[in-house]
């Protein structure tokens, strides 16, 4: 059997509690936190993913930029447009006919009405979206072992590690080097490429200033070290997958981290652009999204397989963009497989992984331990990546995204109420019978 060694683990324990802030536990959670309620869905049954054309305008209630909208212009011409609504200029030019305007600030909603008004099909703002984690939690870890044995993970190492020219895409704040996840090991950050969708370069690197802090955190490096780390290696932590390219999409804008409906969007296409099989959104905002849930649909028809985070609150209702049918919505349990206090429920959840206390990298060369549901997507997406590079090894041919849908929820481990429910979705995920299936997965 293979396993990941860890000779430094017991050095890199007392690295872990100087290279990151030392914070309380985390509060109880609140009054309203989400009980998993059954949804009496079937493993067999059919997803749908269509391409929604919505008339109206969106949610101006939920939080979005400034001076910005994203119209769906129904047939009108920009100069139409702008020779019929005053105050209103275009900002750039978005896949599928959208246009990117700029309005004065705080006139958003006015602005939609008279868009609508003149012709306009639809307006939404640009929504803002936040990466999703729970900055209260300890941290400090021993080892992996604990959550990593749950899911099956070295018992599904002893099957794949994973293919190297497979590309799996973080849609995040970016990256950094790291000595266990270098640009000459893991990182793919293919030359000519704009890889940093919220400041327009090719230089996709995590300089946000969460990542510039006195204790700094790179959210897209903490992420992607869950699923891709360099693994097998004698050196710090293990990945999900050994084997890999790893393109970081930075969406996070380099002045103040905020994160848009047009870089998520952008992200995604770029994603698909450059061959990903998989990509990752552990991020999310409260509302649908219409302009990012086209890019993706179009993702999924293309049979890529997008995961994404379920939300911190510990409320019913589970975030955007992981309640998207197109989307696998990954939830949070801790090591005794209750649901995490902070994980979202929604009859959307597909799916949970460990999300409390998991190890991560960290700038500077560091690790410590990050909880929510950020951390818990990345698994799920890791064990894609390995299913889809088994798949292609065994029938020579790639399986489809929902081939790979059918294959993580058949397989997974039943928990809480029986059947599929609010809190646990079809369960958790479980690598080890993935790779061995012959229902779900290899038929």
């Amino acid at each position: 059997m293979r396993r990941v060694l860890f000779p430094a683990l017991l050095a890199a324990t007392a690295l872990l509690l100087t290279a990151c802030p030392q914070t309380p536990p985390p509060p109880p959670p609140p009054p309203t936190a989400c009980t998993p309620q059954a949804t009496g869905y079937s493993v067999q049954g059919t997803q749908v993913y269509t391409l929604t054309q919505n008339q109206g305008i969106g949610d101006f209630s939920a939080p979005h930029v400034p001076g910005e909208l994203l119209v769906l212009p129904g047939g009108l011409s920009p100069q139409v447009i702008t020779s019929r609504v005053s105050g209103v200029e275009v900002r750039s030019y978005l896949p599928g006919g959208l246009l990117h305007l700029r309005v004065t600030p705080g006139q958003e909603r006015e602005k939609a009405q008279e868009l609508l008004q003149a012709g306009a099909h639809y307006v939404q703002p640009n929504y803002l979206y936040r990466p999703l984690r729970v900055p209260t939690d300890p941290l400090y870890v021993n080892h992996q072992k604990d959550y990593l044995d749950l899911i099956g993970l070295a018992a599904a190492w002893d099957a794949y590690t994973g293919d190297p020219q497979l590309v799996i895409a973080v849609v995040d704040t970016g990256y950094q080097n790291h000595a266990d996840m270098t640009d000459t090991s893991r990182w793919y950050l293919p030359s000519g490429q704009i890889l940093d969708l919220a400041d327009n370069d090719q230089d996709p690197w995590d300089d946000t200033p969460d990542a510039k802090a006195n204790n700094p955190f790179s959210h897209g490096l903490a992420v992607a070290s869950v699923l891709g780390a360099d693994t097998n290696n004698s050196l710090g932590m293990a990945g999900v997958t050994w084997a890999g390219k790893v393109v970081p999409l930075k969406v996070a804008h380099s002045a103040d981290g905020s994160i848009t409906t047009t870089t998520v969007a952008q992200a995604v296409q770029k994603a698909v652009a450059l061959g990903a099989k998989v990509i990752n959104l552990s991020l999310g905002a409260p509302t649908f999204d219409q302009v990012l849930e086209n890019a993706l649909v179009a993702a999924r028809n293309q049979n890529v397989v997008l995961v994404a985070a379920a939300g911190n609150d510990g409320v019913d209702g589970i975030l955007y963009p992981a309640r998207s049918p197109a989307v696998i919505a990954v939830g949070s349990v801790d090591t005794n497989l209750s649901k995490s206090t902070f994980s979202n429920c929604g009859p959307e959840l597909d799916l949970v992984a460990p999300g409390r206390s998991i190890l991560v990298l960290l700038p500077n060369n560091g690790y410590g331990t990050a909880s929510g549901t950020s951390f818990a997507s990345p698994m799920v997406a890791g064990v894609a990546a390995l299913y889809i590079g088994k798949y292609h090894q065994v029938k020579g041919a790639w399986p489809s995204a929902d081939q790979v849908y059918q294959c993580l929820i058949g397989t997974a481990q039943d928990l809480g109420p029986s059947g599929h429910d609010t809190g646990y979705g079809f369960g958790l995920v479980r690598a080890d019978r993935v790779m061995t299936d012959t229902t779900y997965c290899f038929p």
